[in-house]
């Protein structure tokens, strides 16, 4: 498959044009237009120092199901001891910065550049980008950061300080998603810890058909903080 060259014009080829691999096109910008058309097609930037932005739809495609995440044993120990006070949208810029700058044992170093941490921090201040945080003893100790449109999160990516922090967040995610009626969590891209917490991969036409009924819903546009006040509590089974 060819991949295909963007120009100012705001549009994308349709998603099953993708490479093998993934890759779908080449250049164009980080403007909020662009960024929502791209997660509105299942589509979403991902590329590394010195690259021209590239866009990428993934088959098969990583989702997280609210009601499929995993509990492990030393997570429910974490999650009713309250070792991490969880908020939303509270910290969204120190978030992406932890994400980008926190050294990760396994998989590709940071993908996430300075004009990507603009782009995502003006979506945020638009209200469609969200943060969980998780904080320990009054600091930032774990956090994770996405996109929501319809009923969909399309998650970014996700950083710990320490052991359970992430997963803490995901396991409020979930709560939140499955309290305010979200469809899916999308993953994008395998991951050992995504599959451990209850994600599995899909046939991305089976994603994008998921994410088209999701889209027809009420986005939760601004600040997610206050809705923290109707979250129920977290279930441990």
């Amino acid at each position: 498959m060819p991949v295909f060259v963007l120009s100012d014009k705001l549009v994308f080829p349709p998603p099953h044009f993708a490479t093998k691999e993934g890759l779908l096109a080449i250049g164009g910008d980080l403007s909020r237009k662009r960024l929502l058309l791209a997660y509105r097609m299942g589509i979403f930037p991902w590329y590394s120092k010195g690259d021209p932005i590239l866009w990428w739809s993934t088959d098969p495609r990583l989702v997280l199901y609210p009601d499929e995440f995993h509990t492990s044993r030393s997570l429910k120990k974490v999650i009713r001891k309250k070792n991490f006070k969880i908020t939303l949208d509270k910290a969204f810029s120190n978030v992406i910065f932890n994400c980008a700058t926190t050294h990760r044992k396994t998989g590709p170093g940071t993908w996430i550049m300075p004009e990507m941490i603009s782009a995502y921090c003006d979506l945020f201040d638009a209200g469609y980008a969200h943060s969980v945080e998780a904080w320990h003893d009054g600091n930032l100790v774990g956090g994770l950061y996405g996109v929501s449109i319809g009923r969909c999160f399309f998650g970014e990516s996700m950083f710990s300080n320490i052991s359970n922090a992430s997963k803490a967040c995901v396991a409020y995610l979930t709560t939140f998603c499955k309290n305010y009626s979200f469809d899916l969590i999308d993953c994008q891209v395998k991951t050992d810890h995504l599959i451990s917490l209850g994600a599995r991969e899909i046939p991305r036409k089976d994603f994008l058909i998921q994410l088209q009924k999701s889209l027809k819903k009420r986005t939760l546009v601004g600040n997610w903080n206050p809705l923290q006040a109707f979250q129920k509590k977290l279930i441990v089974n």
